[in-house]
């Protein structure tokens, strides 16, 4: 069981904490419960108000509309002003310290999820911003969690799909890891971000067309056979359990890129099961170490979650995470230059069986 605690922030964000309970089981919700904090309790919201009065949000995102592409633009230039890589002592997403308050008022937490104070969709342009603290230790990565530190964050993303799907307007969800100043990185404390988002992004409008047009033509779903074939050939196989595998795609565009797939088709993170979710932990952290033997430091990465829209395209759809880096070598990085960016044409530098072959033995 995962224990949810909700409050708010001086400002009128909401803040919800969630902490690992003895049984397993779903998300129960409770709202300024009495508890105690630590690595192993129960945030205890009540005791940790937000002492700082920050003023209301006021800030402002616009959507345009691009025609010849059909495709929607945010336009969010308040973004400008937000924090970016502050010192250790000085990070907002560290518990709060006497002398020194964040965004989370507690002295402690194991996850803890607030809407960002600088989101790139808000007012007139629809949609909600936030932002999924990992853990409380500054200088940990998502795979230092440890299993059962990685299945209250999956059940945390879980929680917050099942509810921001439900928000007016919403028509995606979209869970994600940024990791690195060479991602763009804007803060270091491990982290990442939902988004509801108020239209489709363009890959996944593409993708369920695709699906759509391949599922009428053969009857077949394009996502389970994609998967299939992967693990048939088994040269782009990266790691295989029991409900979940990984594998580097056919035409990866990245030099080194993962796809994580359930062998039981489901749209989204809220439709799997207990030993799922497990099983996806363990493997979701392994990867991830994976990744940061690659070369002698770290791979800066991006881990996104691709999610069944809210209204559209769900039977066919499936859950699935694509795990990249940027880097290409120990001292080179993959920049979208002139082709990729100009044209959106990818031109990858390692052969997919060549990234998967390293990635094993990583």
């Amino acid at each position: 069981m995962v224990r949810k605690t909700r409050t708010t922030l001086s400002d009128g964000r909401a803040l919800i904490y969630y902490d690992e309970a003895v049984a397993e089981g779903l998300v129960r919700d409770h709202t300024g419960s009495r508890g105690h904090t630590g690595s192993r309790g129960h945030t205890d919201a009540r005791d940790h108000a937000d002492p700082r009065g920050l003023p209301p949000i006021a800030t402002r995102s616009e959507r345009r509309h691009d025609r010849l592409l059909d495709e929607w633009v945010v336009i969010a230039s308040h973004r400008q002003g937000r924090t970016h890589l502050p010192p250790a002592d000085q990070c907002p997403l560290c518990p709060s310290a006497p002398g020194r308050p964040t965004e989370i008022p507690a002295p402690d937490y194991q996850v803890a999820v607030f809407e960002n104070r600088f989101p790139a969709l808000s007012g007139p342009g629809g949609g909600r911003c936030e932002v999924v603290c990992f853990s409380p230790d500054h200088e940990a990565s998502y795979a230092d969690l440890g299993p059962a530190q990685a299945r209250t964050v999956l059940a945390a993303l879980a929680d917050r799909t099942a509810e921001l799907a439900e928000l007016p307007g919403v028509e995606q969800v979209y869970c994600f890891e940024n990791r690195g100043p060479e991602i763009g990185v804007t803060l270091t404390h491990p982290h990442g971000q939902v988004y509801a988002l108020p239209v489709l992004t363009p890959r996944t409008r593409r993708m369920v067309d695709t699906v759509s047009r391949h599922h009428r033509a053969t009857g077949r779903n394009l996502f389970d056979e994609v998967r299939d074939e992967a693990l048939a050939d088994g040269r782009r196989v990266v790691v295989a359990g029991e409900h979940w595998s990984a594998f580097v795609p056919q035409a990866a565009r990245w030099p080194y890129e993962v796809h994580l797939y359930p062998h039981r088709r489901v749209p989204d993170l809220p439709a799997l099961t207990g030993p799922e979710q497990a099983e996806l932990a363990v493997l979701h952290l392994d990867l991830l170490g994976r990744f940061d033997r690659l070369f002698p430091a770290p791979a800066p990465y991006i881990s996104a979650w691709h999610q069944a829209p809210v209204r559209t395209g769900r039977e066919l759809y499936a859950l699935h995470l694509e795990l990249f880096t940027t880097r290409r070598a120990a001292d080179k990085l993959k920049y979208l230059a002139g082709t990729e960016s100009g044209m959106g044409q990818f031109i990858n530098d390692i052969a997919p069986e060549r990234a998967a072959a390293a990635l094993r033995e990583a």
